[in-house]
């Protein structure tokens, strides 16, 4: 009998499972054309990502981090889910235990549809009052700078996870708790190598789940994998239905 290849291998043990958790990341956002904004596409006006994406930015500036922000927001306004973001829906529907963990704070993965997911690092299109802490959806492009609560006047930041600033104990929770009961483990379009999605494939694995990736290039943890397959997201997560 000949061995299966790794798609196919992959998509058995879809089959067969009755929890699946998906980590995803940039990766699975790129081929919407959605940029990095990190390293070379991460430069604006000679200033870094992480030089931007701090408290400390944010209380020294406000009105320059707000208008990185904005251009980040008009970009990702332009963009759409793909066919790998779709997929994952439709894995969701399969009636059965299904969680998605995603890295990407642009929305695509709630555009396409998805319910069951935690957006551990926040989500581009929420702002979050720095007096009374409401939280809110608001897609204005372009959004008034510098934006102020409807609540309380207070000033808004992005309601996004910034270097230095811990996880939402509640995200944390939701994924761990995926992660331990799942059966199977899909990473896609990330390394995974940046805390805590460096612990989670670990994770899976110590309480028995199947781990598979699916990335352009090999990753620190491909060794760990069960299946390692390359290729692009949008092209590579539909073929495992």
């Amino acid at each position: 009998m000949p061995e299966r290849t790794p798609i196919a291998e992959v998509k058995a043990r879809l089959e067969r499972a009755k929890s699946v958790t998906v980590l995803t990341g940039a990766g699975i956002s790129a081929d919407s054309g959605v940029a990095t904004f990190r390293g070379a596409d991460g430069l604006w006006r000679n200033f870094r990502a992480e030089d931007l994406a701090t408290p400390e930015a944010f209380a020294r500036d406000p009105r320059l981090v707000w208008e990185w922000y904005n251009w980040r927001r008009e970009l990702i306004a332009t963009k759409r889910p793909n066919p790998a973001h779709h997929a994952l829906v439709e894995m969701e529907k399969r009636g059965r235990r299904f969680w998605l963990i995603t890295q990407n704070v642009d929305g695509l993965h709630r555009a396409a549809g998805s319910e069951q997911l935690s957006e551990i690092h926040g989500n581009i299109w929420r702002v979050r009052c720095t007096r009374c802490g409401q939280i809110s959806e608001n897609r204005q492009v372009p959004i008034p700078i510098l934006p102020s609560c409807s609540v309380c006047q207070g000033l808004l930041r992005p309601h996004i996870v910034w270097f230095g600033e811990s996880l939402a104990q509640r995200d944390l929770e939701q994924s761990y708790a995926a992660l331990e009961s799942c059966e199977v483990m899909l990473i896609i379009g990330t390394s995974g190598v940046v805390y805590p999605a460096a612990s989670f494939a670990p994770v899976a694995k110590q309480a028995g789940a199947f781990v598979a990736e699916v990335n352009l290039d090999p990753t620190p943890n491909s060794d760990l994998m069960d299946v390692s397959i390359r290729g692009r997201a949008s092209e590579t997560v539909p073929l495992l239905l």
